[in-house]
């Protein structure tokens, strides 16, 4: 019995072993992921200092690019995920209030953060849509970081980011798409401004900035969101076939309330209390281009 015991302990202590040096592989690998730096060229765009611009880029901010999604309602930050697996994921307070970095920054460095998801240092950040914010134009784009430094001062001290196990491993892995800086060139130029109205071709821009293919995949096809919570539901197909069902009335119904042609109610995930606040032009937009997109089965990409 002591052999049998002696010999358990052995292969259990030699488990243990290969699991320590498996997590410290993990470790170490996921911080050289993480600590990857970039380093940017300054980029410029002309910030207006106009009402009417400031204006143009609070909607914006609110109702296509979303900002508030993330940064809070007042851009004043929060803790977007905190769990033992995941880590803490904090979305910075980018106002000029105290905890806030909208002082420390100049406007090339937040053309850098928005367009690249890249740092002043050159570190990246966490969860900054890069992938769809270098769609923008540089009109709308100055009008956004006109609006942002037009916000009150916030004072919202946030705590440091951290990245928890399994969330390492996800990264490690190429599984969970956190820092878009890793997703870009870094060399495309800004592009030329599309005109605004109720157009395919618009739609196209408000679907590109806006984040949709982020959630509902290249294809926009749907499926499951790839840095989502796991907790979420898939997101949905909104080819010509997924929205075979929909008229133009139904899809702006969702955009406006959130709610399904059937009346339940959309997960947070979708943001329809930032699409509600779209023009119906816009919303007329995204629908004809949704309509020329070529049609998919669920989640095929």
């Amino acid at each position: 019995m002591n052999v049998i015991l002696k010999r358990t302990g052995i292969v259990v202590g030699c488990l243990a072993i290969v699991v320590a040096a498996s997590a410290a592989g993990v470790f170490v690998g996921s911080n050289r992921a993480i600590g990857r730096k970039y380093v940017i060229a300054p980029e410029t765009v002309a910030i207006p200092a106009d009402s009417i611009s400031i204006a143009r880029g609070k909607h914006l901010a609110r109702a296509i690019t979303k900002c508030v999604h993330c940064h809070g309602d007042n851009l004043g930050g929060r803790v977007l995920v905190e769990n033992g697996a995941m880590g803490r994921w904090v979305v910075a307070n980018i106002t000029r209030g105290k905890g806030g970095v909208a002082g420390m920054l100049t406007d090339a460095d937040i053309v850098r953060a928005v367009r690249h998801a890249v740092a002043p240092d050159g570190r990246k950040l966490l969860q900054m849509p890069a992938e769809s914010f270098e769609n923008l134009s540089a009109e709308d784009l100055g009008a956004i970081i006109a609006y942002v430094r037009s916000v009150p001062p916030v004072d919202n001290e946030l705590p440091p980011t951290t990245i928890g196990p399994v969330a390492r491993a996800l990264i490690l892995a190429n599984k969970l798409p956190i820092y878009r800086a890793d997703l870009i060139t870094h060399t495309r130029p800004i592009p030329a401004p599309t005109p605004a109205g109720p157009t395919a071709e618009y739609g196209k821009y408000i679907a590109s900035v806006g984040g949709c293919i982020g959630c509902h995949g290249a294809t926009l096809s749907g499926g499951k969101i790839a840095d989502g919570d796991p907790a979420w539901p898939p997101a949905a197909n909104l080819t010509p076939t997924g929205l075979a069902k929909y008229t133009e009335a139904d899809f702006t119904t969702v955009l406006r309330t959130g709610k399904r042609q059937n009346g339940l109610q959309l997960h947070d995930a979708m943001p329809w209390r930032m699409t509600k606040e779209m023009t119906d032009d816009e919303m007329k937009a995204v629908w004809l281009f949704l309509r020329t997109v070529p049609p998919k089965e669920f989640g095929h990409h």
